[in-house]
């Protein structure tokens, strides 16, 4: 109903299939995770053409468990407090988070106008003898430069953590995005690609850091069973294992070997994954067309707006539609946000802007590159709308009109 239904910026999309493979999985009543979550492992791994993936219950904790498996006193070169990670300070709260709660340092870097990635310019200047790591997300789909990124990383050494939240299916010189660093996360919030209601996904091509991170998943135990349970274990060595001054033995199954959490998701969720990955193609390539659609249409307006940009070695598996309001327009962006909103278009903002604006980070210990000035226009005047696959024809007609009455009165 034009004028009364709201127009989300995002949503799940599903049908009788998720309904199904869910009841099957409470029927089997296995509520936490088992043979539907191996199953999903395995195919996301398909998918994304990688060794290992660590279900998690949100894109949150993916990125959780993917900083603190670094972490780990496993690791001999592993990340120690305070040492360092840049961050572009345009972010998702929990991408910077992990770092802070891991006792590292985060270094604000300033993101580019267009593309709203880091600014791959600013990474020499980052560095320090503290630097260990560089840890960003491919802004709302769109591939952060990975040529440059991956030049950095390689000639200092240091470990490259990608959050792909927004970004499955994007891709970079033919590339999947995620495949680029030691660790790379993935959120099934309704919002993004597909859905599990929640959940998540850390992944890698290093069965170590899985090992350690499945460990970090699951309490911190350093039992490697997994989905499988032989009474001596999956190692053979269930009732073999040795605690120093303990005598005798001690069960395997209830030894820890890293500060965990219980961070799991359940079978029903992921057997609505299953469900959800078939139709991932087809999403995908909605999001594209969407996209495209809008971009075409909404060109006339580029006096007021700045239309989103790419690399030409990216094609973008668009989690939204981006767009700045300019400083020479003659409104500002919470005017034009407010009548698309009262008109049921919904907008959302850059997420937190500049981080360090926001008052949950005014204390955080911390380096900044720079004033940070791009990270304040972004937030002064950034926003996005939507493209998911749930958007028919109608719905992309009716936001285009918007815009155009919105234009048309000025």
């Amino acid at each position: 109903m034009p004028g009364e239904s709201m127009i989300h910026y995002a949503g799940r999309v599903y049908d009788a299939q998720e309904m199904q493979s869910m009841v099957s999985a409470v029927l089997d009543f296995w509520l936490t995770a088992g043979p539907y979550a191996k199953q999903f492992e395995n195919e996301l791994g398909s998918f994304l053409d990688v060794r290992e993936v660590v279900p998690v219950n949100s894109g949150s904790s993916a990125n959780l468990v993917a900083v603190t498996t670094l972490c780990s006193r496993q690791l001999e070169d592993g990340l120690r407090p305070g040492d360092e990670v840049i961050v572009p300070a345009t972010s998702f709260p929990t991408t910077v988070n992990p770092i802070i709660q891991n006792n590292l340092v985060p270094v604000f870097i300033d993101s580019c106008l267009g593309n709203y990635n880091l600014d791959t310019d600013q990474l020499e200047a980052a560095l320090s003898p503290r630097t260990r790591a560089v840890f960003f997300a491919h802004t709302l789909g769109n591939p952060a430069d990975m040529d440059a990124i991956t030049a950095f990383v390689n000639k200092h050494d240091l470990f490259l953590l990608e959050d792909t939240c927004d970004a499955l299916g994007s891709t970079w010189d033919g590339k999947l995005v995620g495949a680029f660093g030691e660790m790379a996360t993935l959120s099934f919030y309704p919002a993004h690609h597909m859905t599990m209601g929640e959940g998540g996904a850390t992944y890698t091509n290093r069965p170590r850091l899985a090992k350690i991170a499945r460990a970090v998943r699951d309490w911190g135990r350093d039992c490697w069973c997994n989905y499988e349970n032989p009474v001596n274990g999956k190692c053979g060595l269930r009732f073999e294992r040795k605690v120093p001054g303990i005598p005798g033995f001690y069960d395997h199954r209830y030894y820890y070997s890293e500060i965990g959490y219980n961070l799991k998701l359940t079978d029903p969720q992921a057997a609505m994954g299953l469900a959800q990955l078939l139709k991932l193609p087809e999403f995908i390539a909605r999001r594209k067309r969407n996209f495209a659609f809008l971009y075409k249409h909404l060109r006339k307006f580029e006096e007021f707006l700045l239309f989103p940009t790419w690399h030409p070695k990216a094609d973008p598996s668009w989690f939204a539609f981006p767009m700045y309001v300019r400083e020479s327009a003659p409104f500002m962006r919470h005017d034009l946000t407010r009548f698309l909103e009262m008109n049921k278009v919904q907008t959302r903002l850059m997420f937190a802007g500049n981080i360090l604006r926001q008052p949950a980070y005014e204390h955080v210990a911390s380096r900044t590159i720079g004033d940070l000035a791009i990270s304040d226009k972004i937030m002064r005047g950034g926003f996005f709308i939507g493209v998911y696959p749930g958007l028919d024809q109608p719905r992309l007609d009716y936001m285009v009109d918007q815009f155009e009455a919105y234009f048309g009165q000025l």
